[in-house]
């Protein structure tokens, strides 16, 4: 059992049936009354977010998560397949599932998937990964008087600013937590 006073950001507990993750959370002690603690909470089967508040002393009983480290090995379609590394096991995962880790993730790379009850239920890519630049605009010489970026495409997909210096080729580590450049590499 878990203390509403006691949430945390990834906290996974069970409400009405359903299995839930913080998202954000606020305990708020207003000038009159009692306290209470506000939440965003993601249903972990199908994403949905809403919003709740709870009395601290509320006790929920706590979901329990397992982990695994798997293999990403391709997609069909909207069908991510992922390999267990000690079975060689094949799990199929809709997008919905894999939908902001897939653009940090390429083929043959490892990623953690989290189950409840034996069901896979999302993704989380490695926290920093190294991938190639395939598309971004020329810096000009003489542009790094302040510290600009420029939009860049990574072999992924994903989107994010780069320094001036970052040209197409380029292989830079990216920071997954929060989608942005680190360095060249």
């Amino acid at each position: 059992m878990i203390s509403a006073g006691d949430f945390r950001k990834g906290i996974t507990f069970e409400m009405e049936g359903e299995v839930y993750s913080i998202v954000e959370f606020q305990h708020v002690k207003p000038g009159k009354g009692a306290a209470f603690v506000r939440t965003k909470l993601k249903n972990i089967k199908t994403g949905v977010t809403i919003e709740k508040t709870f009395n601290p002393n509320d006790k929920l009983p706590r979901a329990h998560i397992d982990t695994k480290e798997m293999q990403y090995l391709y997609n069909d379609g909207d069908i991510y397949y992922f390999m267990d590394l000690e079975t060689f096991e094949q799990i199929p995962l809709n997008k919905e599932q894999v939908e902001e880790a897939i653009l940090y993730i390429k083929e043959n790379m490892n990623a953690i998937i989290k189950f409840h009850k034996g069901e896979a239920f999302s993704v989380d890519p490695p926290n920093f990964v190294e991938l190639e630049v395939t598309h971004t605009e020329p810096g000009f010489k003489g542009d790094t008087a302040t510290a600009s970026f420029k939009p860049a495409t990574v072999e992924t997909g994903a989107t994010l600013g780069v320094p001036l210096f970052v040209n197409t080729g380029d292989i830079i580590r990216i920071d997954t937590r929060t989608g942005e450049y680190m360095e060249r590499v």
